[in-house]
């Protein structure tokens, strides 16, 4: 470990986190470079949750290297489904060998490892210095961050699949932590004693995790409906008909949430009016894949092979990039670059502005995980039970 208080760091960083084969198909007119997005204000060697930001926008506010390398891969004893959150110089990330595993960013040596009573598909949330991560087990967890200790487990009835997101609550004076569980219900947890403040009980499974914004938590399901949640009291916002059934998460911006589901579409709700505001639907392939959220589109990744780029305010197709697999991995928007995975077994990295393969690398096993984007590095994990960590090559570093 380094001489400074790893905890100390943490509580410094937490407090600048916001709340809140490739063929390239053209199926609208789009402009010769995108607009650059908006990323969350977070700091750039930070990516502390799924998706990187309560809204789960997928955003990066680090840059990457045009010239990217494996820098270091660590072993764990099962497949790594669970998606990398970064904080602090650590790679957080969960396995199906029911370890939750902090990692030097710099060295990719284990600082810690945690261990659950089932498989960990869930991706860790970072925030005052705690790890927050669902198990299979049927747990949710708050382990110290800079030890491994465990500090508190709140028990749902079912396995949790989906990542924590966090709110303050209504008085300031609390931090909350929401997640779903194949219990069908949403929990709402004090982020200090692990004691319920809430809970939202659905019709079905909740397999992804929720967003937040707005004072709303707005989360899919197995019931093939969107909830919109007030976090204030976890009462009953809105709830829209999908049409089928929701296994990834939504991204919630502008008053509007972005969401794929099983009968091949994704779908632009808006919030305040609960109604659908336009349909993207390609080929008959279901979305599991998270969108990311630019200034101008949306990206995601679908069971038919390719990753997608939609105009945001109409949903018109703008480009697809085509793999040899399914994408269930879901994209990060990184500047002018999406960083993706595969079920071919490879990470992508291709343009925002016109979907071309800028650099891929062959892991050889399926990458159902999604990136971590922090200090100009991507972390990932593989079902070959493997974390990568690729970035700039070292000075001295060796090919």
């Amino acid at each position: 470990m380094n001489s400074f208080s790893v905890t100390q760091r943490f509580t410094q960083i937490a407090s600048a986190i916001i709340l809140a084969t490739s063929s390239n198909i053209t199926a609208a007119p789009a402009s010769s470079s995108a607009q650059k997005p908006a990323a969350p204000n977070t700091p750039a060697s930070s990516w502390p949750m799924f998706r990187g930001s309560p809204g789960l926008l997928g955003l990066a506010p680090s840059q990457l290297p045009d010239a990217l390398t494996l820098l270091w891969s660590f072993k764990t004893e099962g497949p790594v489904k669970s998606s990398a959150a970064i904080e602090a110089g650590q790679a957080f990330i969960g396995s199906d060998d029911g370890h939750v595993y902090a990692i030097d960013l710099a060295k990719g040596q284990k600082t810690w490892a945690f261990k659950t009573g089932g498989p960990i598909e869930s991706s860790p949330l970072i925030l005052q210095g705690k790890v927050f991560i669902g198990s299979s087990d049927a747990n949710l967890y708050a382990i110290e961050a800079s030890s491994g200790k465990q500090l508190w487990k709140y028990a749902t009835s079912e396995k949790i699949l989906g990542a924590p997101n966090w709110v303050k609550s209504p008085t300031n004076n609390a931090t909350w932590i929401l997640v779903g569980s194949y219990d069908f219900k949403l929990h709402c947890v004090d982020s200090e004693t692990g004691q319920a403040v809430w809970t939202y009980e659905t019709g079905n499974y909740i397999n992804g995790s929720p967003a937040v914004s707005d004072g709303k938590t707005m989360f899919g399901g197995c019931d093939a409906l969107l909830h919109v949640i007030s976090l204030a009291d976890g009462k009953k916002f809105k709830e829209i008909e999908a049409g089928a059934y929701i296994a990834g998460s939504g991204a919630a911006a502008e008053n509007r949430v972005y969401i794929g589901h099983y009968d091949n579409e994704v779908l632009c709700i808006d919030i305040a009016e609960g109604k659908i505001v336009w349909r993207y639907k390609d080929r008959a392939f279901p979305y599991f894949s998270s969108p990311a959220v630019a200034s101008d589109r949306v990206v995601f990744g679908g069971r038919d092979k390719r990753l997608h780029c939609v105009r945001k305010a109409d949903g018109q197709g703008i480009w697809t990039f085509g793999t040899k697999g399914k994408v269930d991995s879901s994209p990060v928007i990184c500047g002018e670059k999406v960083v993706v995975g595969s079920d071919d077994g490879r990470l992508y990295v291709v343009s925002l502005a016109n979907g071309k393969e800028l650099w891929s690398y062959e892991i050889g096993q399926p990458v159902t995980s999604s990136p971590a984007i922090a200090n100009g590095r991507i972390v990932v994990g593989s079902e070959d039970g493997r974390v990568y960590a690729f970035g700039a090559k070292a000075p001295n570093q060796k090919n």
